[in-house]
């Protein structure tokens, strides 16, 4: 008798996956391949949008599996997969193909500073997230610096730039991107913003302010809000600095 016939066969333990958060994981991923696609296709301005509803629908799927209490480990190792196709590997080759290929090996060194440091901040994220402060990020998040780099690519399309007009300045951005993302500067994560509480009429109206102008110039407004916001990390840093530099008596 053939020894293989003699075995048990062996039972595999079924295991599932939650469709809904996933689903917006799945759709950030793709909005990050598609943005790849456009810029091979010279539809920068596509890309770069893109990149901003890959943002989105990342910053969905997280609430999405909290508030449906649909978290899980593959969930998060699927988020941090995508985050970097989205994030990482889309907005280094928007930039490339849009300016920096002219730059010879200083074009790809910058765009590669930038993927690089991209992977070095999710790996970051995913190891540090029980021990850090969740007020805050360590160094900017990627779908910020992502939002950063498209941001810019898309404010000087809507201009009227060429990419080989404005390439160093392209490169000092992913390079500035990529550098913050990697650096221990504090950054807000709203995460102590619970949407669940009630909040002052001020806050919903200062919210309606910035819809109103995000949708008055959009690449405008947004690579604004984004320039701000990985500055905003320096300042902190620059106030907690002077702060210990000189404590209260």
């Amino acid at each position: 008798m053939d020894e293989f016939n003699t075995r048990k066969p062996m039972t595999l333990r079924k295991r599932g996956i939650y469709l809904l958060p996933n689903l917006f994981t799945t759709g950030a991923l793709f909005a990050g391949f598609y943005a790849i696609v456009q810029a091979m296709n010279n539809k920068f301005e596509i890309a770069a949008v893109a990149i901003f509803i890959a943002m989105v629908l990342d910053g969905l799927d997280g609430r999405v599996a909290r508030l449906t209490h649909t978290q899980s480990e593959f969930g998060a190792e699927y988020d941090s997969l995508s985050d970097m196709v989205s994030f990482g590997v889309a907005p280094s080759l928007v930039v490339y193909e849009w300016a920096l290929k002219g730059l010879g090996k200083w074009g790809w060194f910058a765009a590669f500073i930038y993927c690089c440091a991209t992977a070095l901040r999710l790996a970051r994220f995913n190891t540090n997230i029980d021990v850090v402060d969740k007020r805050y990020f360590q160094g900017l998040p990627s779908p910020a610096a992502a939002a950063l780099v498209a941001g810019f690519v898309w404010v000087m399309l809507d201009y009227g730039f060429k990419g080989e007009s404005v390439r160093w300045y392209a490169a000092a951005i992913a390079v500035f991107a990529g550098l913050s993302m990697v650096s221990n500067l504090p950054f807000y994560s709203f995460k102590d913003f619970n949407m669940r509480k009630s909040v002052p009429f001020l806050v919903i109206f200062l919210i309606a302010i910035v819809f109103i102008l995000i949708s008055s110039y959009p690449p405008g407004v947004l690579f604004g809000l984004f320039l701000a916001y990985a500055l905003s990390g320096f300042v902190m840093w620059f106030v907690r600095r002077r702060k210990n530099a000189h404590p209260v008596a």
